[in-house]
């Protein structure tokens, strides 16, 4: 057995939700989710044990009249049997005897005489209703004033056979069980109502509990997380799916603070080399000359240019806002148009090999990751390009290879990450900004393509692209 003071606990526990639901009921301004699914509860269990109660009681009903129409019957079968063979005035005396179902026997002539009756009956007929031969009859009309019970009857030659069954007993039984549906229906209603508040409370505390750790979790400190339940209910799924949602928002926050500061880096650069130039050119007018504004500034502010265009186009991108222009391209012609550019800026060799192939797109952006790809391989290539474009079922595959150093095979995913670049800047000091890959992953995405790097053989990268030939565009592409 439980301790006193466990047993006073739980019962002042229990006492207190129902005052507390009590309280709530007669306000309904505070009515929560608690005790509106307590109130919902209460009326859906009311309006199943009236319905259960109604049927029940007429189940019972017909039942117990069922019994008493049997017991009638049974009673005719028997004097009709003796009646074959006998008189009425010669019946046997326990046919005619009444007992706790059966009330009343009469047997009346022709000339609606009783003939014949058990004893107590009435002299004159109960019924003045005659059934057809061979059927017999339940529920007639009495007709002798007074309340004789249920009345049945059967015409057997020249005579009518009536018998009254008692009603009282189906009547006590019917109060009986109508008095304690009752009696039990508030008792089960307020037990089910208080249950369903409990019950219903405990499960959101368990949500108020998540809430609260999930409110005191700031973005100064992303990573905490909510203990996940043992129990593999919904409070458990919610509290998983608030810990993939806190990581999504974690690593989220983790690359934005991370563009920021590369992003500021790469702006402080220029803008430093370009205020420490008219600083010096403030003291020195004579060191500002053309050969500065050539050599320094003019650069210096074309990478800040460049610099914020990728940003702001980046930033296009995040807002799903990349793609405006949908017309038809000959990737073939963008191909050779950015060839033909790059061969005016390097002496290295660019090898071509198209085939024609057109898509649905914005040109102006396919241009530009080409142009980004061409740019990053001659920056890094020993002495050979090649440019291969070819169909591929629905789907047009473009090659952007070089032979130099080549990127490591660790590398190959993150170098389309934002200010991305290897430690070693494949073996170089000439490395961009870090944005070139991941607008040309932009693009292409935006394009439902895909984009890969992998290795040259035998030396140095290669850029794959694939992109549908046959796709039909969206106003919200």
């Amino acid at each position: 057995m439980k301790p006193l003071a466990s047993r006073r606990r739980h019962g002042h526990g229990f006492l207190d939700a129902a005052t507390r639901l009590l309280d709530a009921i007669t306000h309904p301004t505070r009515w929560g989710l608690r005790v509106r699914s307590a109130l919902i509860v209460t009326v859906v269990i009311t309006a199943g044990l009236a319905i259960a109660a109604l049927s029940l009681t007429y189940v019972l009903y017909r039942s117990l009249i069922t019994a008493s129409d049997d017991a009638a019957a049974d009673r005719i079968r028997q004097i009709e049997g003796q009646l074959t063979l006998t008189s009425p005035a010669e019946l046997d005396r326990g046919a005619l005897a009444t007992d706790n179902r059966v009330s009343i026997v009469q047997i009346i002539d022709q000339n609606g005489q009783v003939v014949q009756g058990s004893a107590g009956s009435p002299t004159a007929p109960i019924t003045d209703s005659r059934p057809h031969p061979d059927a017999i009859a339940h529920d007639l009309p009495a007709t002798s004033g007074a309340e004789e019970g249920r009345v049945s009857a059967a015409t057997v030659g020249a005579y009518t056979i009536v018998v009254a069954t008692d009603q009282e007993e189906v009547e006590r039984t019917i109060k009986l069980v109508a008095v304690l549906v009752a009696l039990a229906t508030p008792f089960i209603v307020a037990l089910a109502a208080l249950a369903t508040y409990l019950l219903v409370g405990r499960s959101l505390r368990s949500v108020e509990d998540i809430r609260t750790r999930v409110a005191a979790i700031t973005s100064a400190d992303l990573t905490d997380r909510i203990p996940v339940p043992p129990q593999r209910d919904e409070i458990a799924s919610l509290a998983r799916t608030m810990n993939d949602m806190l990581t999504r928002i974690e690593a989220g926050h983790s690359a934005q603070r991370r563009f920021i500061s590369d992003a500021s880096h790469e702006l402080r650069s220029p803008l430093t080399t370009i205020t420490a130039a008219l600083e010096l050119g403030r003291t020195r007018p004579t060191v500002l000359d053309a050969a500065m504004l050539d050599d320094t500034l003019l650069p210096e502010a074309e990478r800040m240019r460049h610099l914020i265009e990728d940003l702001l186009l980046l930033a296009r991108a995040d807002e799903n806002a990349l793609t405006h222009r949908h017309t038809d391209i000959d990737l073939d012609d963008i191909l050779t148009t950015e060839v033909a550019r790059t061969r005016t800026t390097t002496a290295l060799t660019i090898e071509v090999t198209v085939e024609p192939a057109r898509m649905t797109g914005d040109p102006t952006q396919i241009a530009r990751a080409v142009r980004n790809l061409l740019d990053n391989a001659t920056r890094y290539a020993t002495s050979t390009i090649s440019v291969r474009l070819r169909q591929d079922g629905g789907s047009a595959h473009i090659e952007i290879a070089d032979d130099g150093p080549g990127i490591a095979a660790n590398e190959h995913q993150r170098v389309f990450d934002r200010f991305y670049r290897p430690d070693h800047d494949r073996g170089r000091g000439t490395g961009g900004t870090g944005l070139g890959l991941a607008i040309v992953a932009e693009i292409i995405g935006a394009h439902h393509g895909t984009v890969r790097v992998d290795a040259n053989i035998p030396t140095g990268t290669i850029a794959i692209i694939d992109l549908p030939l046959a796709h039909i565009w969206s106003s919200t592409s």
